[in-house]
């Protein structure tokens, strides 16, 4: 039989679906471009919506150069925080930082607010050495089915002396698809762990698109190959 034969030659694409290809490709290459800028102008917006009418009106730009000049507020924010800060570390600050928590401790619904803030602050933004270590693989919710977790440290005080087991017990964060905010804080065994070679933010990429997107040494945007 011949393979050329019109029964096996191959099916042309119409023009529609030529079209609605190009259509999806130029989507998946506009569509985060566009979602980044408007995440960030509405951003900007809303900084500026906070931060622009604490500035006596005399001094806004608006009244000089006829523009509302968005950002301006983003850029203000950021000089009176990096301040802030500055000033947080010097002896003045410190003092003035420990007055104003013992005011608050005082106040008992604001000193619940507070601290919970707080804590979620220095979690989120300090610069230290808290953060997660490694990603790895656990048993999850059932033997013979795995999920993935983020290691933290190690468990210590009541929590190791009130394990039963011997060796090391950890700290693992099991975050939840699509958001990773949100999840569980197991301690297991580090002997029921499987630590992964791919880094802590490849493991979150491939919770967030739900498996999706697979790390690859070479090509991290691209799954290896099968």
């Amino acid at each position: 039989m011949n393979d050329h034969s019109p029964e096996h030659a191959p099916r042309k694409r119409s023009p529609f679906a030529t079209l609605r290809a190009s259509f999806l490709t130029g989507l998946v290459v506009v569509a985060p471009i566009a979602l980044t800028l408007w995440l960030i102008w509405t951003v900007t917006g809303w900084i500026d919506s906070w931060v622009l009418p604490l500035i006596p009106e005399r001094w806004q730009p608006e009244q000089y150069i006829g523009l509302n000049l968005r950002g301006l507020g983003v850029i203000i924010f950021l000089i009176f925080t990096v301040v802030a800060g500055w000033l947080a570390k010097g002896f003045f600050g410190r003092s003035l930082l420990r007055w104003g928590e013992g005011l608050v401790d005082r106040m008992p619904v604001v000193r619940s607010v507070y601290n919970g803030l707080k804590q979620i602050a220095e979690t989120v933004f300090a610069q230290t050495e808290s953060n997660f270590e490694k990603a790895c693989l656990i048993e999850y919710p059932r033997p013979g089915i795995w999920a993935i977790g983020f290691v933290s440290t190690k468990a210590k005080g009541e929590i190791l002396r009130r394990t039963p087991h011997d060796g090391e017990v950890m700290s693992v964060f099991l975050p939840t698809t699509p958001n990773p905010t949100s999840g569980f804080l197991l301690f297991v065994p580090e002997s029921d762990l499987i630590y992964l070679d791919m880094g802590v933010e490849d493991a979150a990429k491939l919770i967030i698109s739900a498996g999706l997107v697979y790390p690859n040494p070479k090509a991290p945007n691209t799954p290896p190959p099968a």
